[in-house]
This record gives C-alpha cells, structure tokens and sequence, in this order.
C-alpha cells in the first residue's frame, strides 16, 4: 500500500487531513440532530411528569411547531453517524498503544475522556436538561431543580454516554493488545486489504456488523437504553459500536489509514458509492414504512424486523464508505474555517446540547414555524459552542485535555471523540 498517497497526512504527526475533517463534519451533524429534534413530526409527545416519564432525555424540549423533513434529518443520522465516530476513534489506537504503551495510553485517555465526562455529568448535563424541567412545571428555580435532579433514579448523562463507552473500548482495545500483541500485524494487513479491495470489505464488514447488532436488538429491542448512574447507552447498539471501533482498529493499525488515501479506490469510486449508499438508506425507510404500518394493523412479522435491522446495518456502512471517500477525495487542507472546527470538534461535541435546549425552550413562546426554528437552533447552537470553545482553549489546562492543535503541529492521537 506505500504507492497510495496519503494527501493530506502529517509524517510527523501520523495524521490525516480527510479523518479531521470527517470527525469534524459528524460533529456537526450532531449539532443538528439534537437541535431538529424539538420539531420533530413524530418525535415523543409532551408529558408534564418530570419524575416519571423519562423521554425528556432524548426531547428535553418538545414544540408544537414541526419542521417538515427533520424526521429524514434524524434518521439519516441515526442510521451512521455515532457508529462512524467510533470506527473514526479506533483508528490511532494501535499506533498510540505502540508509542506510549497500555499505561500511557490508558492515561491518556483518562485525561482526554473520562475528566470531560466527569464534568458532562457533574455541570454540562444538568445544564442541558433545565429547559427541559421547566417545560414540564418545574418551579422555584436552580435549588428546587437541584432538589428534583438528584430525586431521580439515574443520571442521566447526555451525548457524553459517548465518552464513557469510547474509554471502555479503550480498556479492551489496551487489554487485547497486552494480551495478543501478534494481533496488530494480522489486523494491519486486513487494513490493508480493505484499502485495496473496499466492495469486498464492504461485505465483509456488512456481514459482522448484522451479526454484531441483531442479536441485541432482538434481545433488548431497538429503542431500549440501560442506566447505571451516569453509565447510559442504547442496549442493542453496544455490539456495533464495538465492530466499528475494532474495525477502525485494523484500519490505522499501521498508523495513516491507507483506506483515506486520495488516489485509492474507495476514493475514486465515491460517487458510486454515495449512489449505493442513497439508495440502500431509501430502501431502509420503505421497509421502516412498512414496518410501521404492519405494527399499526398487528400484523408485524419477524421476516420484517429482520429485514429492517439488516436494511439499517448495511446502509449504515455503505454511508460511512461513501463519506470516508468521499473525505479522502475532496479533502487537501483547509483555510483557518475548517481548522478552527477541526480544534474546536471535541468541545462542540461537548457544549452544544445545553446551547440547543436553552435555545428551543426560548423559542417556544415564538410564532415562528419549525421550519424556521429549526435552523436556527442549529445556528445559535453552533456559534455559541464554538466560540465557547475557542475562548476556552485559551486556557492551558482546558486546551490540554479538549484542545487538538492544527495537523501539522500534532504530535499525539487525536480524540476523536466528537
């Protein structure tokens, strides 16, 4: 694979252009998930029980204005981007085990996500569920609110349950390779092969993510998240999240991913691959409609349900394919706009969904339609987020655990925690 040019990397570094603007476009798409899902067409309806109904952690503000489309939005997101995130952060793990060993390794990622979940759980989550208590009687402001956090059976964490489940990953990923150091090598030249042969890889990886995500899904239901303390995430999608980390593992295992090569195959082919990607994600939503609709008369089968997981996990994969090349194609640098969202990705991640409540919940009151109160959330949020986090990498001590600097100057594995 040396004959691939890898533009856009570090040599120094080990770092690529196309992953940093990749991890920084999902972040962005975070943004605007949460900040639709106020307006969404068939998002979970307005219940004033605060102690009991516990949809609010996912809607923390429900308007009565819909946004026509925020539903294609959030499913569109939902079928990738949080399990691209972690095929993204898998990939600097071999490499960071090589250079720093388990226990600079484990160090390091106790600095850089279990300090940033800590203060999430402590400060962040609090802050983004306020608008939420609020809207649903909440009265005598921060002490009785304070009263009636504590009063709850969980705590519940926000996007930050990300944090925790990447540190763990990072505790198997540092176990395994203490345990198996062999691995890296075998793992290094599937890498590879992935690199050369992505239609193939797409299978292969299409395969492991059904079996990865099926079993749980049946076991737990789709929808179904555990709670232990602050310690949330979606039951059934632990497995796939696993196979992506451990996918992204084998892909950097020699360091550069040779799969975000700008002359590889998989980025010459991205339109192909962006066309298959749109066409197996419209046909998930058909077999979803039909699901739906089977459920409403009572009618729904098992062969459906089957068939809607795979649809879910083979379009999810042809999504991140199509958008790893599309990256790798397209992406040779950037200007001082893109690099400020690349420093700023991990602390927009962080900041932005108490932005987008406070948001939503002040535009309540307004006339305006969903449509427009949608992206303007999306906006607001994102501004404030990122000036937030510039102003905060200012400080030495906050820059050192969220801050990543511009490629060429890294020196160290990125979070990619966004």
């Amino acid at each position: 694979m040396s004959n691939l040019n890898l533009s856009g990397a570090s040599p120094a570094g080990g770092r690529s252009a196309p992953v940093d603007r990749l991890r920084a476009t999902l972040t962005v798409l975070v943004v605007l998930h949460h900040a639709v899902l106020a307006y969404h067409p068939y998002g979970a309806p307005l219940v004033p029980d605060w102690s009991t109904d516990f949809a609010w952690r996912a809607f923390p503000v429900v308007d009565a204005a819909k946004m026509p489309g925020a539903d294609l939005i959030v499913w569109f997101n939902d079928t990738f981007f949080m399990a691209l995130m972690f095929l993204l952060a898998g990939l600097y793990a071999w490499p960071a085990l090589a250079a720093k060993g388990a226990g600079g390794f484990l160090r390091e990622r106790a600095l850089r996500l279990g300090i940033p979940f800590l203060a999430s759980c402590a400060v962040l989550a609090p802050l983004a569920y306020y608008p939420a208590w609020l809207q649903r009687g909440g009265q005598g402001g921060f002490a009785a609110y304070a009263h009636d956090w504590v009063a709850l059976p969980m705590w519940p964490a926000g996007p930050a349950w990300f944090l925790w489940v990447l540190l763990a990953f990072a505790l198997v990923a540092a176990l395994v390779n203490a345990l198996v150091p062999s691995l890296r090598e075998g793992a290094a030249r599937f890498g590879d092969w992935c690199a050369a042969h992505p239609v193939r890889a797409y299978g292969v990886f299409s395969a492991a993510a059904v079996l990865a995500y099926i079993p749980g899904e049946q076991a737990f239901g789709g929808f179904e998240w555990f709670s232990f303390g602050p310690f949330t995430a979606q039951t059934c999608r632990l497995g796939l999240y696993a196979a992506y980390f451990a996918f992204g593992m084998a892909l950097g295992a020699r360091g550069v991913p040779a799969i975000f090569a700008s002359d590889g195959p998989l980025a010459r082919r991205w339109g192909r691959w962006a066309s298959l990607a749109a066409v197996l994600f419209f046909a998930m939503m058909a077999i979803v409609i039909a699901l739906f609709a089977a459920l409403a008369k009572q009618t729904l089968g098992l062969g459906l349900v089957l068939a809607a997981d795979t649809a879910f996990c083979v379009a999810g994969v042809a999504i991140s394919f199509a958008a790893i090349g599309l990256f790798a194609r397209r992406v040779r640098g950037g200007g001082a706009l893109p690099t400020s969202l690349e420093r700023c990705a991990f602390g927009i991640y962080l900041l932005h969904y108490a932005y987008v409540s406070l948001l939503q919940y002040l535009l309540l009151g307004s006339s305006l339609p969903g449509a427009a109160k949608g992206p303007l959330v999306f906006a607001g949020a994102l501004a404030a987020s990122w000036a937030t986090t510039a102003v905060l990498l200012r400080i030495p001590p906050v820059a050192r655990v969220i801050g990543q600097g511009p490629v060429r100057e890294r020196g160290r594995e990125p979070l990619l925690a966004t």
